[in-house]
């Protein structure tokens, strides 16, 4: 028994298949039964007549009651011609490396002619390794979906089974195997299954086994609470403007109906929220079951949504809630200023600025042009007034000038003149 165990240990997670009733099939189901729980391959499928073959290997079909050197023949329903490469050894049709193709109804006949047995043939592959996650969407059950990994063409069944890693001592004492119990599978949903009563502080193993006439393959899945804890998504959003605040919006929820209401289990919550016509979320976190947004856009309609996860950080955020919108409302008094600051929040939030021109007039001259235009006029000015001054300046010049010649002395004049006379008219 031990060396049993220890072959299982050494197979950990990997797959396990099986498509011919032997001694190794009977020791490898006890030692999945040693470890997760007791079962054993369903051979009866429900279908009479029908016989299974893996697709790729050599398929041999019987003819019951019929010994070995009896003359028998074989026809195929629909051709006239049996398969290609096909034979009949000992009274059984063999099929070489059988392929999809040869799939149908085959029937033995006597040397009369009489049919003596018909077989219908479905080909298939091996169960593939299931592919496995699970998730606890409260403290108290946590379920597991599964998906085959491979294309079997064949009906298939899930044995669905967990076992309990850490026992107490009473556990122990009252199953020295461990507790195995069923995941529970429910119709309405395939490929599903649930543990129902789960301890949040322990940690179980899943053995999902996928199961089909020509063997069978599993999955062993070591499954923590904690770490697997998922809340379904927050419920009965409701976002509502509040009156005489135009950036201000009240949003309301409710815990998701599969979380109980206990003390000892709580959740927090992430709020994410914009305005319709822009792509960036807000995020804010709280503990509260309300938050108040205080820097919406006035006028414009938000979109908000709201998840939840628990407490302690255990496991993963729950999905988004479903979308609720909002506007809040427009403060008649200020229009004119929060539209003026909503234009320039949402320019600089834009991811890619508007290409396209401005459509408002200049209501104002550029302060530099201002400044240029003011020095242009006090250069002319100044070379006006120079001017002016140079004018004013030679004019009182020159009837300075005039002045000084009429007030010269009467003699200093005849002087003069008889200076510039001649000598004979002097004497």
């Amino acid at each position: 028994m031990r060396s049993i165990r220890g072959s299982w240990v050494r197979l950990g997670y990997s797959q396990m298949h099986n498509s011919i009733p032997s001694l190794g099939r009977v020791m490898v189901f006890l030692t999945a039964a040693l470890a997760s729980a007791s079962f054993a391959v369903p051979e009866d499928w429900g279908e009479e007549g029908v016989q299974y073959g893996q697709l790729g290997t050599d398929v041999t079909l019987s003819c019951p009651g019929i010994r070995a050197s009896s003359a028998v023949r074989w026809r195929r329903a629909g051709t006239t011609a049996l398969p290609e490469g096909s034979a009949i050894q000992q009274g059984s049709l063999v099929l070489p490396s059988a392929s999809q193709a040869l799939g149908g109804t085959y029937s033995c006949h006597g040397k009369d002619g009489s049919l003596l047995h018909t077989v219908s043939l479905r080909l298939g592959h091996l169960p593939g390794v299931p592919f496995v996650s699970c998730r606890a969407s409260d403290y108290e059950n946590f379920s597991c979906s599964w998906t085959s990994s491979v294309e079997t063409f064949l009906p298939t069944r899930y044995i669905t089974t967990y076992r309990k890693k850490s026992l107490t001592g009473e556990e122990k004492r009252r199953n020295k195997n461990g507790h195995v119990g069923l995941c529970l599978q429910d119709p309405s949903r395939p490929g599903t299954c649930t543990v129902h009563r789960s301890e949040f502080w322990s940690s179980y193993r899943l053995n999902i086994t996928e199961v089909n006439p020509l063997g069978f393959s599993y999955r062993l899945l070591d499954v923590t609470m904690q770490a697997i804890i998922k809340p379904d998504p927050p419920e009965g959003l409701v976002v509502e403007p509040i009156p005489l605040a135009p950036r201000r919006l009240h949003v309301s929820w409710k815990y998701p109906s599969s979380w109980p209401k206990e003390p000892h289990f709580q959740l927090r919550f992430r709020l994410q929220y914009r305005p319709i016509i822009h792509r960036s979320w807000s995020v804010i976190e709280t503990v509260n079951l309300s938050e108040v947004i205080t820097d919406a856009f006035a006028g414009l309609e938000h979109v908000v949504q709201v998840s939840a996860k628990d407490f302690l950080d255990a496991g993963n955020w729950s999905e988004w809630s479903a979308e609720a919108r909002a506007t809040p409302v427009r403060d008649l008094a200020s229009t004119a200023s929060e539209e003026t600051t909503t234009d320039a929040r949402l320019e600089s939030l834009a991811e890619e600025p508007s290409q396209a021109p401005n459509p408002e007039p200049i209501n104002g001259s550029d302060p530099m042009e201002k400044m240029a235009v003011l020095v242009s006029l006090g250069i002319f000015a100044f070379f006006i007034l120079a001017a002016v001054l140079v004018i004013t300046i030679l004019i009182w010049l020159r009837v300075r000038k005039h002045g000084k010649d009429k007030t010269k002395p009467s003699f200093l004049v005849a002087a003069t003149h008889l200076k510039a006379l001649p000598k004979a008219q002097i004497l």
